[in-house]
């Protein structure tokens, strides 16, 4: 057996055994293991990595409404769910549950809100808002919703959006003179509000920060939580959540998708499209 043979197999029987230690360590250890046992293991291990993700206190507030998309704002709950610390609010009008804007469109979960607008701390860490159609473009003319986000986006920390929630915070005036990006169809609906429009998956502007459509907001969670307390912590969130994408098609978006997916999606939203832009208008007419 040659030299560098011989190392290799060297540094394999080491491993093997280290491995079979540690099997028998957690064996060992798992016989008497309990619930309460593995809940004080974590506490443990929680303070021991604290300089991660030790931080002040954070107040995030994250609007609800009819018709939204769910994953806009299931996903960066998700991620900001992982942060120690805080504080998150589910804000709407009233504490009715929200569900779809119209009774004969079934399905979407119904979120209850958690706080009224009235009852939202005024100085927030992060104002979100999600997208979603129908009901974002009723958003976009409600004028105790756009009240409110004018308010409390002045104060904000972070003002933040996803999919077509931007339009949403544009309506608000929260984007004038803000690079900011929207869900793939309604990204050239932005500069109606005075918004730079930019075509990427998370866009920041000092302390705007805006993710494409729905799945963006992980990436969109990520990038807040590294913001909010350290790259490392947003590292380990991300394994946490065993976030590593593969998707099945290599058609995520206008530039990746073949020519008859693109055409069937853009005829699709074109008149969605439309009336984003007519909302825009009448929304700068009134500011």
């Amino acid at each position: 057996m040659d030299r560098r043979v011989f190392g290799q197999a060297a540094v394999a029987m080491a491993a093997a055994m280290v491995s079979v230690r540690a099997t028998a360590a957690q064996g060992k250890a798992g016989a008497g293991a309990t619930k309460e046992s593995a809940e004080q293991h974590h506490l443990d291990v929680m303070q021991k990595y604290r300089h991660l993700w030790d931080g002040p206190k954070l107040e995030i507030g994250m609007l609800v409404y009819p018709g939204m998309f769910l994953q806009d704002l299931v996903g960066p709950l998700t991620m900001f769910e992982a942060l120690m610390n805080r504080d998150i609010h589910l804000l709407w009008k009233n504490r009715q549950p929200v569900g779809p804007e119209k009774p004969e469109h079934p399905g979407m979960i119904p979120v209850p809100p958690t706080r009224t607008f009235a009852e939202c701390p005024e100085n927030l860490d992060v104002l979100f808002v999600p997208g979603g159609v129908p009901g974002t473009l009723t958003m976009m003319e409600d004028k105790e919703v756009l009240d409110f986000l004018a308010d409390r986006g002045s104060k904000a920390k972070w003002v933040t959006s996803v999919c077509t929630g931007s339009l949403i915070l544009g309506a608000a005036g929260l984007l004038k003179g803000y690079k900011a990006t929207s869900y793939w169809a309604t990204l050239d609906v932005l500069p109606e509000f005075g918004a730079i429009p930019a075509r990427r998956r998370v866009v920041t502007d000092r302390n705007r920060v805006t993710g494409g459509g729905v799945t963006a907001g992980l990436d969109f969670g990520l990038d807040l939580i590294a913001r909010l307390r350290t790259t490392e912590y947003a590292k380990a969130v991300q394994l946490y959540l065993e976030y590593d994408p593969a998707p099945r098609f290599n058609a995520g978006s206008p530039a990746k998708a073949p020519t008859e997916a693109r055409e069937f999606m853009t005829q699709m939203f074109a008149g969605m499209n439309a009336a984003a832009h007519a909302a825009a208008r009448r929304s700068a007419k009134r500011a």
